[in-house]
């Protein structure tokens, strides 16, 4: 995730709107807003969100509906949602939700203070995830390449077993070989056949 990722606040009601920037504004992340889910849907599709708030009710596509689309797509489905509700408890919305991967369903009037504390640790959690993953690849490309080096090392010499250490050890003569007589050598073994006599 970008360091200029924002919060994308999304509900049709601008008085609700300003209410939850309000309530976020100490946190000092940078904010978005969208008063359908149509519009939610093409700033998250554009990217740099890295977390949703998002009414549940709205005209035209509902918030359930803008989840169900982020999910199916592999660069938005782990972005953190937390819907946002004024119609009180629905154990229907609650199951549907929370079978989408909702992160939580938050009931309004709001506590500013509970929604700041949620909302700071479900960004600051996928901000370390993305990183974490960034490294990853970055891990897996260096080994790869690596890799593709020793390979490189085994095609410079064709010939040899793709097993064999690249180390060469000298070669030692076989046991059985032949050492020659040196000189002067003959000459002492007369002397010592001369001895035994």
């Amino acid at each position: 995730m970008p360091s200029d990722a924002r919060i994308l606040i999304v509900d049709d009601h601008e008085d609700t709107l300003y209410a939850l920037e309000s309530a976020l504004a100490p946190l000092g992340y940078r904010l978005g807003r969208a008063t359908s889910g149509d519009e939610a849907l093409k700033q998250v599709l554009r990217g740099q969100v890295g977390l949703l708030l998002l009414d549940v009710r709205m005209p035209g596509v509902s918030g359930l509906d803008v989840v169900r689309y982020m999910r199916r797509l592999e660069q938005t489905q782990h972005i953190p949602v937390i819907l946002l509700t004024g119609f009180g408890p629905d154990h229907e919305l609650t199951s549907a939700a929370f079978a989408l991967g909702v992160a939580d369903l938050v009931m309004k009037p709001i506590d500013p203070w509970a929604l700041r504390t949620k909302v700071r640790y479900l960004f600051d959690a996928h901000r370390r995830h993305l990183a974490l993953e960034h490294e990853v690849r970055e891990l897996r490309a260096l080994v790869k390449g690596h890799g593709n080096d020793h390979r490189d090392d085994h095609r410079e010499n064709p010939g040899e077993d793709q097993a064999a250490p690249t180390t060469r050890h000298p070669t030692l003569p076989h046991p059985d070989a032949r050492v020659p007589l040196q000189r002067g050598q003959g000459a002492h073994t007369e002397e010592l056949e001369q001895d035994r006599t």
